[in-house]
């Protein structure tokens, strides 16, 4: 089976990291973003990967292609357009009679999917959130969705779609989504996926919802580092480290080196790193960076950035270097 996963975004919130490389490829527990996503499918039974990329898509292309074999084509969004226009994209590598499953890039989820690809009618992930006015979202009856709702100023649901949607009939999607187009139907000047689907629903398609109840958002640096901790309470490591204090949980790269400091809890260092002297927890320290006498409390470091001198709490991206005292 295909899944599609946009990628195209810029990131803008997760800036200055996204300036130099795509949100996808920031790390979270270890490996980028991207990776828990496509690892996922894969133990998942999904054999092939439509990915959409545009900002410093050629970055993501030549991660991807480096560290999987499953079949993947790589589709470029130059203008964004909106999330069904994305999709649509994919159409010249989609078979109309085949299901399809989207999934979007910017968000870990933990959930079996091998009963979701096998449901007899298409169906969408969701979960129950307090404040839906940020998402997408489902009105549903007698189990089966009736309306879709993208980012309702008036809450009509607490059913938030999460970004997982598996469409049994990638021909009707396609269809749907050409119609939205051509009549110009869009929200916030965007062409939704929602609206499609909702287009779907009207001409009498039979959705209905799964739960979501692992959805962590990699959007921006809070909710990145509390999916980091989210992730490490999942898998903790603890290595022992001469030296050094470690708190779990942590992750700690085989090749950093780590001298005389403290580590955790909640915190990932990433490939290559060093680190001396210091003391850092609740945070993500990326690869070939350099940190020493140095105090960081939810803090994120960028790749082959230097953090020396007292501190508290940093937001730098890659290539920086912060000098302090």
């Amino acid at each position: 089976m295909k899944a599609i996963i946009p990628v195209a975004g810029i990131g803008s919130r997760l800036r200055p990291h996204t300036f130099s490389q795509p949100k996808v490829l920031l790390n979270v527990a270890g490996k980028p973003i991207i990776d828990h996503i496509i690892d996922k499918l894969i133990g998942s039974g999904i054999d092939e990967a439509i990915i959409i990329v545009g900002h410093l898509g050629d970055k993501i292309e030549q991660h991807l292609k480096s560290r999987y074999s499953i079949k993947m084509t790589f589709v470029l969004q130059s203008k964004q357009l909106g999330l069904a226009h994305a999709v649509q994209m994919c159409k010249p590598h989609c078979v109309d009679e085949e299901p399809l499953f989207i999934i979007l890039g910017d968000t870990i989820f933990d959930v079996d999917l091998e009963p979701v690809l096998k449901s007899s009618v298409s169906t969408l992930g969701v979960k129950e959130v307090d404040d839906p006015r940020r998402f997408g979202v489902a009105i549903t009856e007698n189990g089966r969705i009736t309306r879709l709702v993208e980012k309702p100023e008036q809450p009509v649901s607490n059913l938030a779609l999460v970004g997982l949607y598996y469409l049994r009939n990638a021909g009707s999607l396609f269809s749907s989504i050409e119609h939205i187009i051509e009549h110009n139907i869009t929200t916030k000047n965007e062409f939704q996926l929602t609206d499609a689907l909702q287009h779907m629903i009207d001409l009498d398609e039979t959705f209905s919802t799964f739960p979501v109840q692992g959805w962590y958002d990699c959007g921006k640096p809070e909710t990145l580092l509390e999916t980091n901790e989210v992730l490490l309470k999942q898998n903790p490591q603890v290595p022992s480290l001469p030296g050094c204090i470690i708190n779990p949980p942590v992750f700690i790269a085989e090749s950093a080196s780590i001298s005389n400091a403290i580590i955790g809890p909640n915190t990932t260092i990433a490939e290559h790193v060093v680190v001396k002297d210091s003391i850092i927890m609740n945070s993500i320290i990326g690869q070939k960076s350099y940190v020493s006498d140095i105090m960081l409390d939810r803090s994120i470091v960028g790749n082959n950035a230097v953090a020396t001198a007292m501190g508290h709490e940093l937001n730098i991206g890659d290539y920086s270097e912060i000098r302090m005292g």
